[in-house]
């Protein structure tokens, strides 16, 4: 289905419930629910990050002379 194809179908079963004020009033409530800002994971104090940093920092690493050996080691993952 479309965008338009969906949004005409939700306003088809929508418009039946709108004469009625329990519904609306629990339609609002699961529209505010569905629509809330979700919490994002990837966001951290500016300590966090830093720590996270330093931890990179002390663990394996690697390095390359050219493009065309890093072009090959991450063909070969």
């Amino acid at each position: 289905m479309t965008t338009m194809q969906l949004r005409e179908e939700l306003f088809r079963e929508l418009n039946p419930l709108l004469d009625s004020e329990e519904a609306m009033k629990r339609l609002i409530k699961y529209a505010k629910k569905i629509a809330a800002p979700k919490p994002d994971p990837t966001l951290m104090t500016k300590e966090e990050f830093f720590h996270r940093v330093d931890e990179a920092k002390k663990g394996a690493s690697k390095s390359f002379d050219n493009v065309a050996e890093l072009d090959k080691y991450i063909r070969s993952l």
